[in-house]
């Protein structure tokens, strides 16, 4: 990432920026390399309230995240772009997930458990929820048509960008970009 990148970054939230007023411009401006599919929506999206399963067969909820910004990623595990996404995502959490923000990966569609640990395991992934969509009603609902689908959920739980395919979530733009909607 450039440094005048990342010095228009730091000035902007040293003058007050944070995660409910970040400039979507000076966010956008970060983008660079993968991070570029990274489309940004000129209004919040609503994200349904639809309920989302744990590999024990618990009922989850993207509830639960509220008060954070969320990196929200749907996968499969046969998607071979998802295989080489997760490991990034991973990191990113392991780096800057916590109270203000996490990466949450939903299993969209017919993913059996066993697959989904056997999945998590060879790839090395230790930091990230299992949360399982099996009718893929929160996918339908979203409009994820194709996988991997990120989108990015505001503090309030709306979806504020989307990226279509694969990418590196841990690179420096995509930190930057993170960082900046959690306002540090």
């Amino acid at each position: 990432m450039s440094w005048f990148r990342s010095a228009v970054l730091y000035t902007a939230l040293a003058l007050g920026a944070n995660a409910a007023s970040a400039d979507t411009a000076a966010v956008e401006a970060l983008r660079d390399g993968d991070m570029k599919k990274l489309n940004f929506h000129e209004e919040a999206k609503p994200v349904p309230e639809v309920g989302l399963l744990d590999v024990e067969g618990g009922a989850q909820s993207l509830d639960q995240y509220r008060g954070k910004v969320v990196v929200l990623n749907f996968w499969a595990t046969w998607c071979a772009p998802c295989r080489k996404e997760m490991p990034a995502l991973d990191r990113l959490q392991a780096e800057l997930g916590g109270e203000d923000f996490a990466v949450v990966t939903v299993a969209t569609g017919r993913n059996p458990v066993p697959a989904i640990r056997r999945f998590f395991e060879e790839n090395g992934i230790a930091h990230l929820p299992v949360l399982r969509d099996p009718q893929q009603a929160l996918a339908r609902e979203m409009a994820v048509l194709g996988l991997p689908i990120t989108v990015i959920l505001d503090r309030e739980g709306n979806e504020i960008a989307r990226l279509r395919g694969d990418a590196e979530w841990d690179s420096d733009s995509a930190k930057a970009i993170v960082q900046a909607l959690i306002g540090g």
